[in-house]
């Protein structure tokens, strides 16, 4: 019998394919797989891994996002600016961050929120703006070998470049950190001893 062709998404949406000899992901659209937007080049074994992300347009640096060994949170940096990926709960997958892409001013940043819901085969972590309505959602596949997942953008800025930007970067960098923290002892005592909460505006 032939498969039914896959029905194209109703968001902008992008996907992951991930190579684990190189411990690199390729990120493009889905509508167009063959031309991609991102690679994401990822450093584990190390007390702080590191995950470069760059535009496959022109090899340059967008970002990079930075995995702590005990430290239940993470941190990024968004074309030359610093931020945090806080954890909000010690035990759930809640993180927050702060925004300029969202944020209705120049001169200020939003709050983020991220939380999670997962099955036995996709791990869903989805970004909530100010008014805790959805706006991003990166589904990632557990079981996948190479397709590792795809990243969803809703609401009204779902077209903007630099919304794609922060979203890539800070949601696969939680990704990443939650990965780490479900499969490290350190990471376990680091939850144990963390001071979750809200983020702060100069984190």
């Amino acid at each position: 019998m032939d498969h039914l062709p896959e029905s194209p998404p109703s968001h902008p949406t992008l996907q992951a394919d991930f190579t684990w000899r190189k411990w690199q992901a390729v990120i493009s659209d889905r509508s167009n797989p063959s031309k991609p937007i991102y690679t994401v080049h990822y450093r584990p074994f190390a007390i702080s891994s590191q995950i470069i992300y760059k535009s496959a347009a022109d090899d340059t640096t967008i970002g990079t996002g930075t995995l702590h060994a005990f430290s239940i949170n993470a941190d990024y940096k968004l074309h030359g600016r610093k931020g945090q990926i806080k954890a909000f709960k010690r035990w759930k997958t809640a993180y927050t961050h702060l925004s300029s892409a969202y944020s209705d001013t120049d001169t200020s940043l939003t709050t983020m929120t991220w939380t999670s819901s997962s099955n036995f085969k996709t791990w869903d972590f989805i970004c909530l703006d100010s008014q805790q309505m959805p706006v991003a959602k990166f589904s990632a596949n557990l079981w996948a070998v190479k397709k590792i997942g795809q990243i969803e953008f809703l609401g009204p800025k779902a077209t903007s470049a630099a919304v794609r930007d922060e979203i890539v970067v800070t949601g696969l960098t939680l990704m990443y950190c939650m990965v780490l923290r479900t499969s490290s002892l350190l990471s376990f005592f680091g939850a144990i001893f963390a001071r979750p909460g809200p983020i702060k505006s100069d984190a």
